[in-house]
C-alpha cells in the first residue's frame, strides 16, 4: 500500500488524533507569529534594559525576519527528504529552545543570535504547517484547513501588541520569550499525533543552500541600508541578483529543485505566486504608511494607531474560515479578485477620505481591507497547495511562505524609498495610494488562472 494513501492523504485523519493534529499545526503556527509581534513591542523595554540605542535594537527583530525567509525553501526541501512531521517536529523544538535561550540572553548579541535560531525553527513551522494539513484533512477541505490557518495568524497578529503590553507590564521582557515554552513543549507532544509520510530521501544539495541563504540575506540588509547607504545596498541587491541567477541556474536541471521551479511552470500555481506577492507588497506598504499616517497627519498616539489598524486582522479572523467555505462551492480565481478589488477599495479610501477630525471614519476602510485580505488569501493559498502534487507540498508551503515575506520586504523598501523623496505626510497617503494599485493588480492577476 502507498504509505501516502495510509496516512490518509486523500481521506484526511479521523478521531481524536486528527484533532490533536489540526491543534498542533495551528499552536505553533500561533507561537511563530506571536511571537514576532511581541518582540516589536519589546524593543524600548530592550534597548534600555541591555543599554542599547534604539535603532540598534530592531536588530532583534531583523535577525528573527532574515533567518524566517533564508530557512523558508530549505525546510520546506528537508521537511520532503526526510518526511514532514521530523523535520516539522525539530522546527517546534528549535523553536522553543531558541525562546529559553532569548529569555536567558544577557547581551544584545547573544539575543540577536537566539532570536535568529528561533527564526530557523519559526521557517519549518511556517513551511510545512499547510503541508501536513493536507494530510490531515480530505482533499474537500482544504479550503476551510487554510482558512483555520489563516484565521489562527491573523487573531495572534491582532493580539500580539495587546499580549506583548500585558506582560511588559508586569514583568520585564524576557518573559516574553519565556512563555513560549510552556506552550511549545504541549506543541512538541502533540506532534506525535501528525501524521507520518516517509520522505524521498533526496539529498540536500548544499551549495543550493548557501546560494539561496547569500541571495535573501542581500536581499534583506540591502533593503534595510537602501535609504541610508545606498551604494552599500546596492551592491548587496546585485550580489542578491547573482546568488538568485546563480542558483536558479543550478536548480533547473533538478527534478525536485530548492526553488520550486518545477511547480513554477504551472501556469496556476505561478499565477498565485504572482498574485500573492502583489497582494503582499500593497499589505506590507500599508501596514508601514498607517502608522505614519495616523500619528504624523492625525495626530493619534501609538494606542489609538493600533486601535484603529486592529479591525483589518480582526475582519480576515472572521470572514478566513468563511473563504475556506466558499472556495469549495464558488471559482476561487473570481473569490480572489473580489477579494483583491475589496482590498484595494478599502487602501484607496484610507487614503482619499479625508480623516481629520474623525479618525473613527477609518474603521470601516480597514473591515473592508480585512475582508478583502482574507477573501483573496484563503483560495489563493488553495490553489497555490492544489496545484502542486503530494510529494512536492513542502516545496509549495516554502514558495507560499517565501512569496509573503519577500512582498512585505518589497513593501517595506518602497516606503522607505518614498519617505526619502518626499514629506511623511505624502508619502504615506501615496504608499496607500500604491498598495491599493496592487492589491487590485493581484486581484486582476488572479482571473487569468480561470
Amino acid at each position: 500500500m502507498n504509505p501516502l494513501a495510509a496516512e490518509g492523504v486523500d481521506d484526511g485523519m479521523r478521531g481524536p488524533r486528527r484533532t490533536i493534529a489540526i491543534a498542533c499545526v495551528l499552536a505553533a503556527i500561533v507561537l511563530v507569529v506571536l511571537d514576532a509581534a511581541v518582540a516589536n513591542v519589546a524593543l524600548p523595554a530592550i534597548a534600555r534594559s541591555l543599554a542599547v540605542e534604539p535603532a540598534v535594537s530592531v536588530r532583534v527583530v531583523t535577525a528573527y525576519q532574515m533567518a524566517l525567509v533564508m530557512a523558508l525553501l530549505p525546510c520546506a526541501a528537508l521537511g520532503e527528504s526526510l518526511g514532514y512531521r521530523r523535520v516539522y517536529t525539530a522546527g517546534v523544538a528549535l523553536f522553543t529552545g531558541a525562546s529559553a535561550l532569548c529569555a536567558l540572553a544577557p547581551s544584545l548579541p547573544l539575543l540577536v543570535a537566539a532570536r535568529f535560531v528561533q527564526g530557523l525553527g519559526g521557517a519549518a513551522i511556517m513551511s510545512l504547517g499547510v503541508a501536513l494539513l493536507r494530510l490531515v484533512v480530505p482533499r474537500r477541505q482544504l479550503g476551510a484547513a487554510i482558512g483555520w490557518n489563516a484565521l489562527a495568524v491573523a487573531l495572534a497578529a491582532a493580539a500580539g501588541p495587546t499580549v506583548g503590553a500585558m506582560i511588559l507590564s508586569a514583568a520585564s521582557w524576557p518573559w516574553l520569550f519565556a512563555v513560549n515554552l510552556p506552550i511549545g513543549a504541549l506543541v512538541m507532544l502533540a506532534t506525535r499525533a501528525l501524521p507520518h509520510a516517509p520522505g524521498s530521501a533526496r539529498p540536500l544539495d548544499l551549495v543550493s543552500v548557501a546560494l539561496n541563504a547569500s541571495a535573501f540575506a542581500a536581499l534583506i540588509v540591502g533593503a534595510e541600508l537602501l535609504s541610508e547607504r545606498p551604494a552599500l545596498a546596492a551592491t548587496l541587491l546585485a550580489v542578491a541578483a547573482i546568488a538568485m541567477a546563480a542558483l536558479v541556474r543550478r536548480e533547473l536541471p533538478r527534478e525536485a529543485p530548492l526553488i520550486p521551479l518545477d511547480l513554477l511552470r504551472d501556469a496556476s500555481f505561478r499565477t498565485s505566486v504572482v498574485a500573492s506577492v502583489c497582494c503582499f507588497i500593497g499589505q506590507g506598504a500599508a501596514m508601514v504608511s498607517l502608522p505614519f499616517y495616523l500619528q504624523r497627519t492625525l495626530g493619534q498616539d501609538a494606542l489609538h494607531v493600533g486601535l484603529l489598524i486592529t479591525p483589518w486582522p480582526l475582519t480576515v479572523a472572521i470572514v478566513a474560515p468563511i473563504a475556506g467555505r466558499l472556495v469549495e462551492r464558488v471559482s476561487g480565481a473570481w473569490l480572489c479578485a473580489v477579494g483583491g478589488g475589496l482590498l484595494a477599495l478599502g487602501l484607496a479610501g484610507a487614503a482619499s477620505y479625508p480623516l481629520a477630525g474623525r479618525p473613527l471614519a477609518l474603521i470601516p476602510f480597514m473591515v473592508l481591507c480585512g475582508a478583502g485580505f482574507g477573501l483573496f488569501q484563503v483560495p489563493n493559498n488553495r490553489n497555490m497547495f492544489l496545484s502542486a502534487p503530494h510529494s512536492r507540498s513542502g516545496a509549495a508551503g516554502g514558495m507560499q511562505g517565501t512569496a509573503r515575506l519577500t512582498g512585505q520586504t518589497i513593501g517595506a523598501v518602497l516606503m522607505t524609498l518614498l519617505f526619502t523623496l518626499t514629506s511623511i505626510d505624502v508619502a504615506a497617503r501615496v504608499g496607500l495610494g500604491v498598495a491599493a494599485a496592487l492589491a487590485s493588480t493581484a486581484g486582476l492577476v488572479s482571473t487569468l488562472r480561470r
